[in-house]
């Protein structure tokens, strides 16, 4: 696989935010959404084995794991390290960016998918696979990330349509401007969690963390 950085740090999103993890960035990614906040990890990068990541993973002493990106489906050994992860016992949370099938993936207790259906201020939205969402299951979670009210609007729209079992996190573009965003939510009574990106706020845009 193509790594970008394997990388110690608090969880910043999510389910699990705040907990310590290894991270594991991919590189590359088929999307380029307009706010992308990783595009380093486009095509910067080097070649390892299943078995070199799993050693590192190792090292960190971490109980969770999130495997990132760029975008980690769009790798053609990512259920392999998936799977390996999973077996040796740690909670994996995958980010994966919407665009990407993921019925490949196992359905195990230890496994978080962490997907994206991108808001049309991304650039993205037209690329999106709207059958991934009846895939996930009460222990996953669906990330919109929303930049303005045409964003939030489109969100509501695709909750409504799809009715996601999973657990619904709104984020703002750049993750630390809550205000807006939440008291919108609480307005409206939406059954969504309200999550900011933790990190941004200890290390700003710092890489790797």
């Amino acid at each position: 696989m193509k790594i970008y950085s394997i990388f110690k740090s608090l969880q910043g999103e999510g389910l699990t935010i705040g907990a310590p993890t290894t991270f594991i960035r991919t590189s590359g990614c088929p999307l380029r959404c307009t706010y992308c906040d990783t595009p380093q990890a486009f095509d910067k990068g080097e070649q390892m084995t299943v078995e070199a990541i799993m050693a590192k993973v190792k090292k960190s002493k971490c109980h969770h794991v999130c495997l990132t990106g760029g975008e980690p489906l769009a790798q053609r050994d990512a259920v392999a390290l998936v799977e390996k992860i999973l077996d040796a016992g740690y909670h994996l949370v995958l980010e994966t960016n919407g665009a990407m099938p993921i019925n490949e993936l196992p359905c195990v207790e230890n496994l978080t998918i962490s997907m994206d259906i991108k808001c049309p201020s991304s650039g993205e939205s037209e690329k999106m696979l709207f059958a991934n969402i009846e895939l996930l299951g009460p222990t996953d979670q669906l990330k919109f990330v929303i930049a303005n009210d045409s964003d939030y609007e489109y969100a509501k729209e695709v909750i409504g349509k799809y009715s996601p079992k999973s657990e619904v996190i709104f984020t703002p573009v750049g993750g630390k401007d809550m205000r807006s965003l939440a008291e919108k939510v609480l307005k409206e009574n939406l059954n969504v969690r309200v999550l900011p990106q933790l990190h941004k706020f200890i290390w700003g845009d710092e890489d790797n963390r």
